[in-house]
């Protein structure tokens, strides 16, 4: 919990007063607050999920992608650098990410960073291995 208060400060912290549950549901390491599955465990690392970044409305770690890359996103493909059009400067390689769409800045998926966010603006090269994505089976468990 404190790192994910230190990645994104008082909107996680706001949840301390919550009811916590940890789960593990098909082969996925949960976190339910108040109920609601909003985070999950990858490589031993807490991190929202595509509904918990949704309903936080997280502002850190964030890369924005324009339409063209939402439908390969939303498919599970990796995120490519000519595909991206912001991201978090504060994003190191290696750091779990959110990737948004550029309209609405809805989320889309989670995953780790391959390089730093100032590099991830380019014409060419993959910037984030997808993790867990809008329709995959961590966002169709039913609690």
């Amino acid at each position: 919990m404190d790192e994910l208060i230190s990645t994104f400060g008082d909107t996680i912290e706001e949840l301390k007063n919550s009811k916590f549950e940890t789960a593990l549901i098909d082969t996925f390491n949960v976190i339910l607050i108040d109920g609601k599955l909003l985070l999950f465990s990858t490589d031993g690392e807490y991190f929202p999920t595509v509904r918990g970044a949704l309903e936080l409305g997280l502002a850190k770690h964030i890369v924005i992608v324009d339409a063209g890359a939402v439908r390969f996103v939303v498919n599970g493909a990796d995120i490519m650098c000519p595909g991206i059009v912001r991201a978090d400067p504060e994003i190191k390689e290696g750091d779990l990410v959110i990737i948004k769409e550029e309209t609405h800045e809805k989320p889309l998926a989670v995953g780790r960073a391959l390089i730093s966010g100032e590099d991830m603006i380019g014409d060419s090269g993959k910037a984030i291995k997808s993790l867990h994505y809008v329709g995959d089976k961590l966002w169709n468990i039913d609690i």
